[in-house]
């Protein structure tokens, strides 16, 4: 169904010495945070696919993915 945690890693890293340690598509400079905000801003996948030549469809979903990750994170620990 979604994507493992292992999976998610290998497209998204966090690196200090890169955009204040935001979680990063690896390999560039483009943050999660990014690409969420072009989605719900109506940019389409296509259009940030042609934009940004080095994502790919891959990153677009793992960057989803790791949002909901965070989201399940989240809920647990104020279940906690």
């Amino acid at each position: 169904m979604g994507q493992r945690t292992s999976e998610i890693s290998d497209y998204i890293a966090i690196d200090q010495g890169v955009r204040f340690a935001k979680p990063c598509i690896k390999g560039t400079r483009i943050a999660v945070g990014d690409i969420l905000q072009w989605l719900s801003e109506g940019i389409s996948v296509s259009e940030i696919l042609d934009d940004y030549p080095l994502l790919k469809e891959v990153h677009i979903q793992a960057a989803l993915a790791f949002a909901a990750r965070r989201e399940e994170i989240t809920k647990e620990g104020r279940a906690s």
